[in-house]
């Protein structure tokens, strides 16, 4: 993959046009609770439960099903979602720093408890039939706040004073129905780095975090340029990763406008222009300007980091897709970026569109960059009889972690050019 491949809905439409949206739903007719997701579902299976328990994950999940039920009003199921959605993201972040109880055998680099535990939550919020009624908004707007808080987005501070400013965003496992076993890098990444200080050759930078969805609907609901649009003027370097290739990172030159169709984690598909506000100004490409020569020249860690600046691209008054090696050219119209035509094409490309929007392109370091692709150990390669961790496993991503870590220490300490 390349992580990477949405609800459109009365909120997405807004979104898309431009409109604000309320913070807040307002009452209206109790509507019947919906059916799990594809996603929720998968929660039964064996390895999710495991991973719950073997990290201590279930508990929370558990005492918040409990809490919730007994909520006696719409304002205080919000205050409860609001409350345990933020404490999970700190727990979630305070094991993968060795803070606390491990809470279990699980290594506490694992990014998988904190996205099963909140899909155990989102589950309870979108089957709670409570006795005072919920409408549909009341849902929708419990379930995009749990969503938020417990993935870091409503959790970005950066302290006063000389710390340069570095933000890091992540993603949560995908393409479950391969391998329900599955860990995402760039997921632990986020928990591993979230609030720390790294020493560069400018100075010591603070890093802040947000993991993200791997669901069309949310991206085109604008949940990338609503997370970061507040920081963007803010901070010093900005880098969106996700898991890429096998064996290898990947600076990716350029970001494509387009969807590929590949099935997200709600197998729903995609093929489309990437749906932007203001398309009528969207250009078909936009680029890194994260430092990739002193990426690629720094001894970062035992993976070796590309430069990548092949596209896939419909030439100028062609009609088939040719793979360009080189980048792009005059006048073609997107059909891959650098980082494919998924997700994390998709973040990437939004995220340097609206650093383009906001008048920062020369001012500010930001682009993409892919993981290997995280690999169990060669006799745990069965998803139907194999461990949910092994040594290798841990190793690989523990030293995947210190990569990006690395990197970003390159890249917080190179000189600013326009």
């Amino acid at each position: 993959m390349n992580c990477i491949r949405v609800r459109t809905g009365v909120l997405g439409l807004a979104l898309l046009a431009g409109l604000s949206v309320p913070t807040t739903a307002a009452a209206a007719e109790p509507a019947s609770a919906p059916a799990p997701t594809v996603e929720e579902q998968r929660l039964d299976r064996a390895a999710p439960q495991e991973i719950l328990r073997r990290s201590g994950f279930d508990a929370p999940a558990t005492e918040f099903a409990d809490e919730l039920a007994a909520a006696r009003s719409y304002a205080q199921a919000r205050r409860l979602v609001v409350r345990e959605g933020s404490a999970l993201w700190r727990r979630a972040v305070d094991r993968a720093q060795g803070r606390g109880a491990a809470g279990g055998d699980l290594s506490r680099d694992d990014d998988r408890p904190l996205y099963w535990a909140r899909l155990s939550m989102t589950r309870e919020v979108r089957t709670l039939e409570p006795a005072f009624g919920l409408s549909e908004g009341q849902r929708g707007a419990l379930l995009d706040t749990l969503e938020r808080t417990s993935r870091g987005q409503s959790d970005i501070r950066y302290p006063r004073g000389g710390l340069k400013r570095v933000l890091v965003t992540g993603f949560d496992p995908f393409t479950l129905d391969r391998d329900i076993r599955i860990s995402n890098p760039s997921g632990a990444t986020a928990l591993a780095l979230d609030g720390t200080v790294i020493e560069t050759a400018r100075g010591p930078a603070r890093v802040e975090t947000a993991v993200f969805p791997v669901r069309w609907r949310d991206f085109a609901e604008g949940t990338v340029e609503r997370t970061l649009r507040p920081y963007l003027k803010q901070v010093d370097l900005f880098t969106t990763v996700s898991q890429g290739r096998v064996g290898r990172f990947d600076v990716e030159r350029t970001n494509g406008a387009w969807r590929g169709g590949f099935g997200d984690n709600d197998n729903i598909g995609r093929t489309e222009t990437v749906p932007v506000t203001d398309p009528a100004s969207q250009p078909q490409w936009t680029s890194t300007t994260l430092p990739y020569e002193d990426i690629v020249a720094a001894d970062t860690g035992r993976f070796p980091v590309y430069d990548n600046t092949s596209v896939t691209e419909i030439p100028a008054g062609g009609t088939q897709a040719v793979v360009r090696p080189d980048g792009r050219t005059a006048g073609s119209t997107a059909r891959a970026g650098g980082g494919g035509d998924y997700l994390s094409n998709e973040i990437a490309y939004r995220a340097t569109l609206l650093r383009h929007r906001l008048g920062l392109h020369a001012t500010l370091p930001g682009g993409h960059v892919h993981t290997p692709v995280l690999q169990f150990g060669a006799d745990n390669t069965d998803p139907a009889s194999g461990s949910v961790t092994d040594p290798e496993f841990v190793r690989n991503r523990l030293d995947i972690i210190a990569q990006v870590r690395t990197i970003l220490k390159v890249a917080a300490g190179s000189p600013v050019t326009s």
